[in-house]
């Protein structure tokens, strides 16, 4: 099985899919194993309908979160073990139409003043106020902030599509006083290791779900009823940004979005902009 895993990982580098990709397949792969209590090679065809089944009906686990297993199975079975199942061929998710929330600008505001530790409240604000996926922020690099041209240069490894985003200054500053706490010569989230000891050397960055967490428990504090993740940031940075009249296609560029439509979400979560659009339709009908 070991072998499997390997050729699974190299596989899916060689076609350049991100590690956090890599690792939601092995995880799905795992938890099948841990249903069954042997190993996925060993699984067959049946089992994992039954599988695919206790997590629609038992389980209710989302579409998003079933379609990521789904594609898990298939490249695993079809592509690593070269299985012809015609269940992995015919099954295709209903697609949710589901629209996130999103944080107002004083909601943003109250949940940073609450994070207490440095280094959370400084990769929050820099999620929020860049617009960033999680892991680019955490992988941001000091050689990535330009502050002679005020952009921060994003190495998207979705899709691996490189894009500059203007940098705030009073993100800079927070981002220069969290830097000179650990000087680490290439990262500016480098994990601290226990006691926060070895951040000045440690090449990795700091843990995706230490982040998670305290997000998640800053929102609790606050008594914010919304479903609020890292994610949640950055649907609020493009939301607030279409707000204050930023162009559609600008904020695409600076979200590092291939197509308009997913940007498109946005002009669905803005009160402000259905209201604008409103007001511009009542103008032009006016005199007919």
């Amino acid at each position: 099985m070991d072998q499997s895993y390997q050729k699974l990982y190299n596989d899916l580098r060689l076609r350049g899919k991100s590690p956090r990709t890599i690792e939601c397949y092995e995880k799905h792969l795992f938890k099948l194993e841990t249903y069954y209590h042997k190993t996925s090679d060993s699984i067959n065809e049946n089992e994992l309908r039954e599988y695919l089944l206790y997590m629609k009906d038992v389980k209710g686990y989302s579409e998003s979160f079933f379609k990521q297993a789904i594609s898990s199975f298939r490249y695993f079975y079809e592509k690593v073990l070269h299985r012809k199942w015609g269940s992995l061929k015919f099954i295709y998710p209903k697609k949710e139409k589901k629209l996130p929330d999103v944080l107002s600008v004083q909601e943003v505001r109250l949940i940073l003043s609450r994070v207490r530790l440095p280094r959370y409240h400084a990769i929050l604000s820099t999620l929020y106020s860049l617009g960033l996926r999680i892991t680019e922020g955490l992988k941001l690099t000091v050689h990535d902030i330009d502050s002679a041209r005020m952009v921060v240069h994003v190495r998207s490894g979705k899709g691996g599509k490189d894009r500059y985003v203007p940098l705030p200054e009073k993100t800079l500053l927070i981002l220069r006083k969290y830097w000179l706490s650990h000087k680490n010569p290439v990262l500016i989230f480098p994990a601290p290791g226990r006691g926060g000891i070895h951040c000045p050397t440690n090449k990795e960055y700091m843990p995706i779900n230490s982040v998670q967490i305290v997000l998640k428990e800053v929102v609790e504090e606050t008594g914010i009823k919304k479903w609020v993740h890292p994610q949640t940031l950055r649907h609020s940075y493009a939301t607030h940004l279409l707000e204050a009249g930023i162009n559609l296609r600008l904020i695409q560029e600076y979200l590092g979005h291939s197509s308009p439509k997913t940007t498109c979400i946005y002009t669905h979560l803005t009160s402000q902009a259905q209201t604008s659009a409103i007001k511009t339709i009542n103008q032009l009908m006016s005199d007919i």
